[in-house]
């Protein structure tokens, strides 16, 4: 019979140590990166489109520009790319039954949690949808942070969409065609305010 001499299952003991230590360290890695990608995915797609809406904050500014904008207003607002929600839950806050639409599944549910935080979850509503999918015929108060890539389509969905009663508020980029009823800011912080004038304007203009 063989014999194990002393410190020979010590010596495969510690050579199966670094094995041990490459398969979680692999491990470790690779659950990383697959949490890394379910994260960043939501953001990279939009991007992809054709036509998207960028995440980028609203400032404290624009927020106080877009409900002055708004003063007087009442009824149902929606926020188009709403983002991390912040106009909406200040909307809510003011009294509106406001809802914000955004592609980005994480943004919705961190709206959510800060519609939640902010006592304001039963006049704040968030869904995870792309804007060209949505109707917007049942709001009178409509407000979006554009690009100008997108703004002379939007401004056609738009224009066949909403009601006489309704009013629009665009940030950082105005539309094409309409006029703007007023303005309210400076720089990046501009908002600009579109009546039923301005849908009017446009389906006239569709009609040639």
């Amino acid at each position: 019979m063989s014999k194990i001499l002393p410190g020979e299952s010590q010596g495969q003991d510690e050579g199966s140590r670094p094995r041990k230590w490459g398969l979680w360290a692999t491990g470790i890695i690779g659950g990383s990166l697959v949490v890394l990608y379910s994260i960043a995915t939501p953001f990279v797609a939009p991007a992809l489109r054709k036509h998207c809406l960028p995440f980028v904050p609203a400032t404290p500014k624009q927020i106080d520009n877009v409900l002055s904008a708004l003063n007087g207003r009442s009824g149902c607002l929606v926020d188009i790319g709403s983002g991390d929600g912040r106009i909406v839950i200040a909307a809510a806050k003011v009294g509106f039954k406001a809802v914000g639409y955004e592609l980005n599944p994480w943004l919705v549910w961190y709206s959510r949690y800060h519609a939640w935080k902010a006592g304001v979850h039963h006049n704040a509503k968030f869904y995870v949808s792309d804007l060209w999918k949505v109707n917007f015929s049942q709001f009178t108060n409509v407000v979006i942070f554009g690009v100008p890539q997108m703004m002379l389509q939007l401004e056609d969905k738009l224009g066949k969409e909403l009601r006489p009663e309704a009013k629009v508020v665009v940030c950082r980029f105005p539309f094409p065609h309409w006029k703007p009823s007023h303005s309210t800011g400076e720089g990046i912080d501009t908002v600009w305010g579109y009546n039923s004038e301005s849908f009017r304007m446009n389906g006239k203009m569709s009609e040639l």
